[in-house]
């Protein structure tokens, strides 16, 4: 039957879960899964590439016949990449990390649910503000990009609940599995956004080497830092910083930033080991529940999973 809570009326899905659009992972194929699984599958368009989205949005916006939605990164985007999204009619689009303001009026003058993520106080007002329908509140237990000076997911979400009400709001940050899904709704959000766990799927664009490491890490082998992003020459805001798993250029730079950042070779050196693949070409984003991630099952199943697992969790507490 599905747990029904303010978002998933509001979205029209089953369970109160929802894959976190992440960029380089989350393409039509994961995001489809997820949809068919009951729950809001996202695509990752981070800075809506036009030649990703003209590849990924159809394997979506045809094959599910469900819910599903887009997310961007706020500070990579223009209007154009919202204008391409909003032509393949997604049921949500979700804005994370920067000023959401310069969208905000066009997506939900489309009908669009919009979707803000927030990881300080200040950022939820402004998605008050702004007339969010759904507000995620991130914790810095997630894995990618979060708060440099950011909350713990479990202080976090409640403030967060009650700053917003009535605006469902969903919980995202070291959840993993359905217990983590039933202590978000403990705390009064209506759902959950998961991204780590959505990586090791059978969907994901992945590398085989990355899931393979999130199955087989450990939450202390995660580290926040700005390292990986100064030497790949990311251009991430400074107040945002990405929870990886361990990388050897974390081991060689650690502590060292504004030198890194000053050492044009070094960047260099990232790019040459990248191309002879002596590294990933990308971080390994993951969250501290890595450790319950042991598996690479169907998105589609996962959710069911995962309901089910909260479901269980709750009736246990005594909730249900």
């Amino acid at each position: 039957m599905g747990l029904s809570t303010r978002f998933t009326e509001l979205l029209g899905v089953q369970h109160p879960i929802a894959l976190a659009p992440m960029g380089g992972s989350a393409g039509g194929a994961l995001a489809a899964a997820v949809s068919r699984g009951g729950g809001l599958g996202m695509l990752g368009s981070a800075n809506g590439d036009p030649e990703w989205l003209a590849r990924e949005l159809p394997l979506i916006a045809e094959a599910v016949g469900k819910p599903w939605g887009v997310g961007f990164l706020t500070w990579q985007i223009d209007a154009d990449a919202i204008e391409r999204a909003l032509e393949h009619r997604p049921r949500a689009v979700m804005l994370s990390f920067g000023d959401p303001s310069p969208f905000a009026e066009r997506i939900r003058a489309s009908g669009t649910v919009l979707i803000i993520q927030v990881t300080d106080l200040e950022e939820a007002r402004q998605a008050v503000d702004l007339g969010a329908d759904v507000i995620v509140a991130q914790g810095t237990e997630s894995g990618g990009h979060g708060a440099r000076q950011g909350r713990s997911t479990l202080p976090f979400v409640p403030v967060v609940v009650d700053l917003a009400a009535p605006v469902p709001v969903l919980a995202a940050g070291g959840i993993a599995d359905g217990r983590g899904v039933a202590a978000a709704l403990a705390l009064g959000a209506a759902g959950a956004l998961v991204g780590t766990r959505f990586q090791a799927t059978t969907e994901a664009l992945v590398d085989p080497s990355t899931a393979k490491a999130i199955v087989e890490g450990h939450g202390e082998d995660t580290e926040r830092n700005r390292v990986l992003d100064i030497a790949r020459g990311s251009r991430w805001p400074s107040k945002y910083t990405a929870r990886t798993l361990g990388h050897r250029y974390l081991d060689l730079w650690r502590g060292r930033e504004a030198e890194l950042a000053a050492d044009p070779r070094a960047r260099q050196d990232y790019q040459q080991d990248v191309a002879q693949g002596e590294i990933p070409s990308l971080p390994m984003w993951a969250g501290e529940a890595v450790d319950l991630i042991t598996d690479l099952p169907s998105a589609a199943d996962l959710v069911a999973t995962l309901a089910a697992q909260a479901e269980d969790a709750l009736n246990r507490a005594g909730r249900l």
